[in-house]
């Protein structure tokens, strides 16, 4: 008995880490590289991969927020929502951190989280949540 308490302990916790480690997802050809360097969308890089994420924005449904952070990279902006929901923004057009101004809203990618920080929506839009 006494040996079976460490063991299992042990077990535990690695069991613990592993499934705590957030793991990079598909993103299809999505240049992840590139993404990550263009913050805001000022340096026009993201929306080389407009389709492709267009094409497989919904296979991130019921993914983690660690694993769209781990996939693509810090959030641009973050907006919190009623109901303990949030949006998870990257800006594929320059957005007005960027130094060129623009009169009309950046196309952006926007990550709808539940309260339970999981995706539950993604769309591509030049709408604000």
């Amino acid at each position: 008995m006494r040996l079976l308490f460490p063991s299992t302990l042990f077990c535990m916790v690695i069991l613990t880490f592993t499934l705590s480690c957030a793991s990079r997802l598909d993103a299809g050809s999505v240049d992840l590289d590139n993404w990550k360097k263009d913050r805001n969308g000022c340096e026009g890089l993201r929306i080389k991969d407009l389709d492709e994420i267009r094409r497989i924005k919904n296979t991130f449904l019921a993914r983690t927020n660690q694993e769209i952070i781990t996939t693509f990279g810090r959030p641009d902006r973050v907006e919190l929502a009623d109901k303990s929901q949030s949006f998870f923004i990257y800006f594929l057009e320059p957005s007005d951190r960027c130094a060129a101004e623009s009169k009309k809203e950046p196309l952006k990618v926007l990550f709808r989280l539940n309260a339970i920080n999981k995706v539950s929506e993604v769309s591509v839009t030049h709408l604000n949540p």
